[in-house]
């Protein structure tokens, strides 16, 4: 009751927390961290309360989330939160486009001793700020907008659901800008065949993502294209998420979208001169986007020549675990 962080008898971080199984994100808002009650398996510790002799039980509830990687890195206690948006940029910059600081000064006078008059409240405005509006300078602007991509293995969508409509998720399959892409191009429209020239990251030039409806709509405005009518081309920039190179498969995925234009499904992309393959690593093997392995065969060579078995095993590990081969499956 005497912690700095409680308020009428509250905590003001709104502890304990409600047991949870697992870790639930949404699009926007905190996440519910996996806190599992004693019965299934959470921890519990007990400890006296200070100045007192009596004790109290601490279970998952209480437990503010921490990374031991980086308590042990940096030699203190962290707290690690999940931004699960992109929206999350706005809380890093919103002190530099919040506006003027509010500021308190006070008049004094010799002869008069009005305390009511001698503060007055007023915006407090530095040099720099003031010549830069004097001149009406823009305070702040994005541009040109961004159109975040979707980027995921067949039937990899992210769904959000409740216990009321879970069922109703289970079986509809969600809509991404990636799965509608592949739905324009599979029609016969004027703007379908249009689409089917385009990249994935360039398609927001030209189309429009409808968020309620779920789907790509040609624009309205902008520069018209000068050989087909009604293809209007904008600034907006299309920008695929990062993928890192160990989620081997999404990776070699987009890989794929930034250099075959008008795919019209998952297996299109892994099909190259009319040879459908496995994996899209494969694919990308054979439109010959990724380096070869020569380097790592004259690299164990050179080694088998002068190194002993233990040290070549040695390197032969190292290469598959970090160096990431391109045929490191062949190679076992």
């Amino acid at each position: 009751m005497t912690s700095p962080c409680m308020e009428e008898g509250r905590c003001k971080k709104r502890f304990p927390k409600p047991f949870t199984n697992d870790t639930i994100t949404d699009i926007d808002g905190y996440p519910l961290y996996r806190r599992r009650d004693p019965e299934r398996g959470g921890h519990t510790f007990t400890m006296r309360k200070p100045n007192s002799i009596n004790e109290v039980e601490i279970d998952n509830r209480w437990i503010v989330p921490y990374s031991p990687l980086l308590s042990k890195a940096y030699k203190a206690h962290i707290n690690v939160e999940f931004c699960s948006s992109v929206k999350s940029i706005k809380y890093i910059c919103k002190y530099v486009n919040k506006g003027s600081d509010l500021a308190v000064f006070e008049i004094q006078d010799v002869n008069k001793n009005d305390e009511i008059a001698r503060y007055q409240m007023g915006r407090y405005i530095s040099s720099s700020e003031a010549i830069w509006r004097i001149f009406s300078f823009p305070i702040h602007e994005r541009e040109p907008s961004v159109q975040h991509l979707a980027i995921h293995l067949e039937n990899g969508q992210r769904v959000y659901f409740t216990e009321e409509n879970i069922f109703q998720r289970a079986f509809e399959t969600p809509k991404t800008t990636l799965t509608e892409f592949f739905t324009l191009c599979q029609k016969s429209d004027v703007f379908s065949q249009f689409a089917k020239t385009l990249l994935y990251t360039d398609v927001p030039r030209y189309f429009t993502w409808n968020k309620i409806g779920k789907k790509w709509v040609p624009r309205k405005q902008g520069k018209p294209h000068p050989s087909i009518p009604g293809i209007f081309k904008a600034k907006t920039l299309g920008r695929l998420y990062t993928v890192h190179p160990k989620q081997r498969e999404c990776f070699f995925l987009r890989l794929l979208l930034v250099n075959i234009p008008g795919p019209t499904s998952f297996e299109y992309l892994r099909t190259v001169n009319d040879r459908v393959f496995n994996t899209y690593q494969d694919a990308c093997c054979e439109l010959q986007l990724l380096e070869a392995d020569n380097h790592w065969d004259l690299t164990l060579a050179d080694a088998a020549l002068k190194s002993t078995p233990n040290n070549i095993r040695q390197l032969f590990a190292i290469i598959l675990t970090t160096c990431f081969p391109t045929q490191s499956s062949t190679r076992i």
